[in-house]
């Protein structure tokens, strides 16, 4: 219970649309609570920022953002910017210097919906995927050489130390303490990467020795990729380095019937600085402004802000709110089957949230 400054930055494409809706929703459990006030304040960085001044957002962004209990992000990317610029002028600064190593990414297919996987339902999707979000493939140490001539050479090394890694994998083990299966799963392709994956492969053990009671196998990422497809069911809590938890968690989102139904969440578990809330979606730019984007994964992010300060009671009236609605299949977005506008989902949400006192 209590007061949170929230940073929206809507960002690119379908971005504006499902945030909009997202700060719908925490408004009406601001409302119903009583107890909850959220002072929301929304800046315009992004791809238009870009392409007006240089810079994805202003050099002092990060201090402003540090003023804020936590960061609601709707989407970044547009065609008229290279990807490259758009994720280090935005998304990866703001995750690294707030120490949001954790990106906790839940796939889990709701009642209602059909997984492309013929044969899978709800029983046997339900997985929630924790990401390393600062260093290993992202950290961005490398460089070019001679660009442009028949000598160039491009250099990318991935960086893991022993303190990253240790952190984001004790998280990962304290997250399947807590679910019924107590299962974790560490992906790694250390049969070829023979001093980062290793290395890996050597802490994830030494750490499991602090959690007897959890569940443990070790997975390839290319047999990983294949068996979330065929076998998802053998799958509780997942753990990853920062590419393969990007690569894999698309699959997740894929298998659970929609890239609309992706929520996630970028944390700092200390609270010493903000964590950011956003859906794992892009900006789809071409389909931008036409009301079918799904604010499901918007919203579910939202939820995960509610949990991530505390106020569960509330998380789950969304939760639930989220799951009537696509369980009824009478208020849905193209993606799911339905006719359903962008606003018309997320006003049913509020109305059923407000519904439940």
């Amino acid at each position: 219970m209590g007061d949170y400054k929230i940073a929206v930055l809507p960002g690119d494409g379908i971005g504006i649309d499902v945030t909009a809706e997202a700060v719908k929703v925490l408004k009406a459990v601001a409302a119903l609570d009583g107890g909850i006030n959220f002072e929301f304040q929304e800046f315009p960085w992004g791809s238009q920022y870009y392409l007006a001044h240089g810079e994805m957002m202003p050099k002092d962004a990060i201090d402003t953002l540090a003023g804020f209990n936590s960061i609601l992000l709707g989407a970044v990317g547009d065609p008229t910017v290279p990807d490259h610029v758009t994720l280090w002028g935005m998304l990866l600064p703001i995750r690294q210097r707030f120490q949001q190593y954790v990106n906790l990414r839940p796939s889990k297919l709701l009642p209602g919906i059909e997984s492309p996987l013929r044969g899978k339902g709800v029983k046997d999707i339900d997985i929630v995927f924790v990401r390393e979000n600062m260093e290993g493939e992202y950290s961005s140490v490398g460089g070019r050489m001679h660009q442009g001539t028949a000598a160039e050479v491009a250099l990318q090394t991935g960086v893991f130390t022993r303190y990253g890694t240790e952190r984001i994998i004790r998280y990962a083990f304290e997250v399947a303490q807590k679910r019924p299966k107590k299962h974790l799963t560490s992906v790694t392709k250390s049969n070829a990467c023979c001093f980062s994956m290793v290395f890996w492969d050597e802490v994830f053990k030494e750490v499991g020795k602090d959690y007897p009671d959890v569940l443990t196998d070790q997975y390839l990422v290319d047999a990983m990729a294949a068996s979330l497809i065929l076998h998802p069911e053998k799958f509780d809590v997942v753990v990853a380095s920062n590419m393969f938890g990007d690569i894999l968690t698309d699959i997740g989102s894929a298998i659970m019937g929609s890239m609309g139904l992706g929520a996630s969440a970028n944390i700092e578990p200390t609270f010493k600085y903000p964590s950011m809330f956003e859906p794992i979606h892009g900006s789809a730019p071409d389909i931008m402004g036409m009301g079918i984007a799904n604010p499901l994964a918007a919203i579910g992010s939202a939820k995960m802000l509610l949990e991530h300060h505390g106020e569960h009671n509330m998380a789950e009236l969304v939760s639930k709110a989220i799951e009537q609605q696509v369980a009824e299949q009478k208020v849905l977005t193209p993606d799911l089957g339905g006719t359903a506008k962008t606003w018309e989902v997320g006003d049913d949400i509020v109305r059923r949230i407000l519904a439940s006192c």
